[in-house]
């Protein structure tokens, strides 16, 4: 059944009324970790290291069962040191300490056995993550195996930072993969993505993610002081629940990770980015009224993340 037609100015304001009506998919008391799901961060380079660390840990905050960490051979055993938890992988590296875009072929075969792929965090080279992005959304399967996804079909995408510089060019990789793709822009990233000034995209914010949604028939979370969330169909919710500490060095990257986090775990592209942006937000609410409005740090926020989905859990059954 196709959704009701939506309004152009219609939004639903993002609370913890709505998420109640709209719960996360929860673990079996008898399952293990691989019934969490599993998340690829393809992360990092060598002048910012801590973009693939902050990823990874929002995915385990938010429930995922396995992390695997991708990045650049030269910071890989640093990782795997500073986040136990995860496997990490060493790649091959640019001469500016990114990871170089021939690793494409050997990450689509590690990526096609995980249920999320987060890619751009802390990664620099513009030219070669847009190489290195495109390759894996051309060289996976959206069908996938069955067998091998919690949701079914192939892995679903996270694309964060520089990893969304090249989509406007060339959207088709990532069209390819309609309905199983999150975008998770601020206004700068996304001007860069449509060739325009962010003083354009901040004119009218939700249209804008109205039209990229459609275009790229993928769920888009753009970032600001009001976050918006939109679907293909133009389906629309607004967050505005924020503090104004989550503007600081590495929080984007903490959205991201949370948010593949959730997809991992069985929750659809347009509910993981609407959970996602709440329990962020609130994870900064709750730093905000113990530490203060300014000066926490993003790695704080991760901690936060467990006790907010808590609460609103509890909210629901004493409802």
């Amino acid at each position: 059944m196709k959704p009701a037609p939506v309004a152009p100015d219609e939004e639903t304001p993002v609370t913890a009324e709505l998420l109640r009506d709209m719960p996360l998919p929860q673990p079996d008391g008898d399952g293990d970790k691989e019934t969490r799901g599993r998340v690829l961060v393809i992360a990092g380079s060598v002048p910012v290291p801590g973009g693939a660390l902050l990823a990874g840990i929002g995915a385990l905050r938010a429930g995922a069962g396995k992390l695997q960490i991708a990045t650049a051979a030269s910071i890989a055993p640093h990782l795997g040191l500073a986040l136990p938890e995860a496997l990490v992988a060493a790649l091959p590296e640019t001469a500016e300490g990114g990871i170089a875009a021939e690793s494409g072929a050997a990450l689509a075969e590690r990526a096609s056995r995980c249920d999320t792929v987060l890619v751009g965090p802390g990664m620099m080279d513009e030219a070669a993550v847009a190489k290195l992005t495109a390759h894996l959304l051309t060289r996976l399967d959206p069908a996938g195996d069955p067998a091998l996804s919690l949701a079914g079909g192939g892995p679903r995408f996270v694309l964060d930072a520089a990893a969304l510089a090249g989509l406007g060019r060339d959207p088709g990789p990532v069209q390819r993969h309609a309905g199983r793709v999150v975008i998770t822009p601020h206004a700068g990233e996304m001007a860069g993505l449509l060739g325009c000034s962010r003083e354009q995209v901040e004119a009218d914010p939700l249209a804008t993610a109205r039209r990229v949604a459609a275009h790229l028939k993928a769920v888009v979370a753009l970032k600001g002081s009001c976050t918006r969330i939109v679907t293909p169909e133009g389906r629309a919710w607004a967050y505005r629940g924020g503090t104004v500490g989550l503007a600081t060095s590495g929080s984007g990257d903490t959205l991201a990770g949370i948010v593949a986090g959730l997809l991992a775990r069985g929750a659809s592209p347009e509910q993981a980015a609407v959970w996602g942006v709440y329990l962020h937000g609130e994870a900064g609410n709750r730093l905000s009224r113990r530490i203060g409005p300014l000066g926490f740090l993003a790695r704080e926020l991760l901690a936060e993340i467990p006790a907010a989905m808590a609460a609103l859990a509890e909210g629901a059954e004493s409802d």
